[in-house]
């Protein structure tokens, strides 16, 4: 039996898709032969059709539809998979062995395709700030017909470091479509990341709410639509033109309304907090109010004259169980009810107001005001994680943005978590857009956005801690990562091709400037395992044991791994192993793994097949 090799690619959107009508409808499944001769599962169209019955269109002459240049282009630019990955810098990197907070540089659908794996069905919320398409903003150029770098060469848009940001003008003749494909292939991916009960977030202006609403409907359904948020973000402007547009919009959607609790803010506490079952409770005294018309008046005698027995019934078992109390009052005795506090919560109102200067005012107050125009205010987002989180604030809720920018997101998780005890973590992902070389952050010495970014998370954390004393094992720290081109070297060749040095890739395919921490990550992402867990190493016989969340993965890519070395791995009890296939002179050695594995670990045959893989 062989040792199976990690796969070197993201996961196959159009197989997620199969492998999710598959659940439902596995009855419209068949085999076919595919092109390596092995069979593999399709869909029988015809089956489904039937399946559908009346529900079914093909063809119709006259549908409602949302479409634009390029729509499904950018749909499939989703689904294919990525061979890139993340390296890791923890020079750049903040509490790197104890942070649970991620900041990452690169194109955002890169991005996201890397994270699908370890991070599907994980995200409680997505904030986005997505760059405005007002005829002069920054966009993603993505063509979908050739390669990227073919594209970007014939156009001239991408410098020697690869970049690919290109101004949206409106002298471009898909100026809509464009930013629509940019949008609308990222959010599909991003889609996959949120819990069921997860929401997704988007500031949007004017110019393109009415396509955001309807691309992110089609997407998440028009059913988990919550409400059009109007952000009222200036005052004034008595030289506008026409008329003071004073507001934006934040459009909000739940991955599945059904599963997911209203947004709530804290609620008005009338009176005191008490403790009972260790948690803060208040007791509400005026819940009768539609019946009587004031407070506090209802007397537990006079129930029956407005309710029937099961009224009563229902206060006498509620007093019995410690959720209902009498309070004494005016010598006779009100009903109160205790309310548990991290329950009671307001619902949002669609009319919010965080302005713009307040935004610049967070910035100023960490010296760093100069470098961005339109910084989101900390509270505007603030507000809308607290109430995604409010009712599972120490759940290790994930909040994602992958159009970080300022950076905003990651200032109002970590400050949030201090006001509040909360325990979110945070994934910033962010473009190294190049500052321009005029530019005040240029001359301060910021080469691009992300340096930006991650100064205002050093500085906005260290804030926080001097005015939280309290909070203190409150996460200010974050993993740095950068998308980068695969670690594995290319060894497709024609036959005519093969020389003995390329015969040599076959013994170790790995880059020469590849460490192991950059190779012990990509297993990460590879296998389904979250980038921000607690790692440790070890030596034995000369090589460097990776042991990452106490046996979650144990991995060595050093020289020729011994008996001794498997003996150390087996002890940790690992749930998956990986090696370096060049640490194997033979195939024998590998076939020996599989013994010492079942005999060491207890696992069966299967159990090694899938518990042990080599890069």
């Amino acid at each position: 039996m062989q040792i199976d090799h990690l796969d070197k690619q993201t996961v196959d959107g159009a197989q997620l898709n199969l492998d999710a009508l598959y659940r439902i409808c596995p009855s419209c499944f068949t085999e076919t032969a595919g092109e390596n001769g092995q069979l593999k599962q399709v869909v029988n169209f015809e089956k489904l059709r039937a399946l559908l019955g009346d529900h079914a269109v093909e063809d119709a002459p006259e549908v409602y539809d949302f479409t634009w240049v390029g729509k499904w282009a950018a749909q499939r630019e989703a689904m294919v998979p990525c061979r890139k990955t993340l390296r890791p810098c923890p020079e750049e990197s903040v509490d790197w062995d104890n942070t649970q907070n991620l900041y990452i540089e690169g194109d955002n659908l890169e991005v996201l395709k890397l994270l699908q794996n370890s991070y599907m069905g994980k995200v409680k919320m997505i904030y986005i700030d997505p760059p405005y398409n007002t005829g002069n903003d920054f966009v993603y150029h993505d063509d979908f017909h050739r390669t990227q770098r073919e594209e970007d060469e014939a156009a001239g848009i991408i410098n020697e470091e690869g970049e690919r940001m290109v101004k949206n003008t409106e002298s471009n003749g898909k100026f809509h479509s464009d930013w629509c494909s940019m949008i609308y292939a990222r959010l599909m991916v991003a889609r996959s990341l949120l819990t069921d009960d997860g929401y997704i977030c988007v500031s949007i202006d004017d110019n393109e709410v009415d396509n955001v609403k309807k691309l992110t409907s089609e997407i998440l359904g028009d059913a988990n639509f919550v409400a059009q948020f109007i952000v009222v973000r200036s005052e004034g402007g008595g030289l506008a033109k026409r008329a003071v547009i004073g507001h934006d919009y934040m459009l909000v959607y739940a991955k599945d309304i059904d599963k997911c609790r209203p947004l709530g803010k804290p609620k008005d506490i009338r009176g005191k907090i008490v403790q009972k079952n260790g948690e803060d409770y208040w007791i509400e005294t005026d819940w009768f109010r539609e019946v009587f018309g004031r407070y506090g008046t209802c007397h537990y005698e006079d129930i029956l004259k407005f309710y029937n027995q099961n009224k009563k019934d229902e206060i006498d078992a509620g007093l019995k169980s410690n959720d209902y109390i009498l309070i004494p009052r005016d010598g006779k005795h009100i009903v109160g009810r205790y309310r548990r506090v991290a329950d009671d919560t307001s619902k949002f109102y669609t009319i919010l107001k965080h302005l713009n200067k307040n935004g610049v005012a967070d910035l100023q107050a960490l010296n760093l005001n100069k470098f961005f125009d339109y910084p989101k205010p900390v509270s505007l987002v603030q507000e809308f994680i607290q109430g995604v989180t409010i009712l599972s604030k120490n759940d290790n809720n994930v909040i994602l943005d992958f159009f970080s920018g300022s950076a905003t997101t990651a200032h109002a998780t970590m400050q949030l978590n201090a006001e509040d005890g909360g325990n979110r973590k945070f994934i910033m992902v962010q473009w190294p857009e190049e500052t321009d070389e005029k530019s005040e952050a240029y001359k301060a010495g910021y080469k691009n956005i992300c340096e930006i970014g991650k100064e205002r998370i050093r500085r906005a954390g260290k804030k926080i801690k001097e005015e939280h004393p309290e909070a203190k094992d409150l996460d200010i720290g974050f993993r740095v990562f950068k998308c980068d081109e695969s670690n594995y070297k290319e060894v497709a060749f024609a036959p005519k091709d093969y020389k003995q040095e390329s015969l040599d890739l076959f013994v170790d395919n790995i880059k020469e400037d590849r460490t192991d921490l950059d190779l012990l990550f990509d297993c990460m992402l590879r296998w389904g395992i979250t980038l921000d867990l607690p790692m440790t190493k070890t030596k034995v016989d000369g090589c460097t044991i990776h042991n990452v969340n106490e046996g979650g993965l144990v991995a060595c890519f050093d020289g020729k791994v011994t008996e001794r070395v498997i003996d150390a791995i087996a002890e940790m009890y690992p749930a998956k192993v990986v090696f370096r296939d060049s640490s194997f002179e033979e195939a024998a050695q590998k076939m020996n793994l599989f013994e010492l594995f079942k005999q060491k670990c207890g696992w069966t045959e299967q159990e090694v097949k899938n518990n042990v893989k080599v890069i």
